[in-house]
């Protein structure tokens, strides 16, 4: 749920390069926007598929192996982070299979909720750096600490909510129902995980100030896809909540 791959040890374990090239922004959101577009082309293959052959079944396996291939990757990123340049465009792969088949769920329910939800996402993550790059909002200390405590708190409730679901057959109603709590819930947690993007922002910046390795940028953009990959499903379900009423 929270990001917990930019670790700012990160950097520290990296060093600094004393010759050749180091990381910069402009290298880290080139390689963001290549991992976007390494994750739509199996997304939209999924998206084509359900609409041609209407069979679910079928795609269910890629959708699980995207989910624990994900998983597997992300964790393999956080302790080898000089292995993001191959980790990140396959976690990317991975996760568009997952995308594209929950996408294409959401758009079943509600036409259109999908060009809604990839707006607002995009949406929020450009006033997200506007608010960075005009020192609006920072990830100072205290703004950090708050942030990881809301996200891991986030975190529980959703972990509480499945183990409920899986050995006691209940769930917490504002976590899927379309009522006013739910959409409040689903509110709040779309606010935290745009402020988790102030924290990538800063540590992307941090590591182009400090001369990190150029290897690191994939580290970053990876990262950073996580965040907005957290977004945008979290569009989805109050774009949701917000439909059903």
């Amino acid at each position: 749920m929270a990001n917990p791959m930019l670790r700012e040890s990160v950097y520290e374990q990296a060093g600094v390069v004393a010759h050749g090239e180091t990381m910069t922004v402009a290298g880290t959101s080139a390689k963001t926007l290549l991992l976007f577009i390494i994750m739509c082309i199996p997304a939209s293959w999924v998206w084509w598929q359900l609409q041609v052959t209407q069979n679910v079944a079928a795609l269910m396996p890629l959708m699980w192996g995207g989910l624990i291939g994900g998983l597997v990757l992300s964790l393999v990123t956080v302790f080898k982070p000089d292995w993001a340049a191959v980790t990140a465009p396959l976690y990317a792969i991975c996760e568009g299979f997952v995308i594209g088949l929950l996408s294409t769920f959401f758009e079943a329910m509600y036409p259109g909720i999908v060009i809604q939800a990839v707006g607002a996402t995009f949406g929020v993550a450009g006033l997200m750096f506007t608010a960075y790059a005009t020192g609006l909002l920072r990830p100072t200390r205290p703004f950090i600490t708050f942030v990881v405590a809301a996200s891991g708190g986030i975190c529980l409730l959703y972990l509480a909510n499945i183990v409920l679901a899986s050995f006691f057959g209940m769930h917490l109603p504002f976590i899927h129902e379309g009522g006013l709590w739910g959409i409040v819930f689903s509110l709040v947690v779309v606010c935290v995980a745009a402020l988790n993007l102030i924290i990538d922002f800063g540590f992307i910046a941090k590591g182009a100030e400090q001369g990190a390795p150029k290897s690191l940028e994939w580290y970053g953009a990876f990262g950073l896809l996580v965040t907005m990959l957290w977004l945008y499903l979290e569009m989805l379900r109050l774009l949701g909540k917000l439909r059903s009423r």
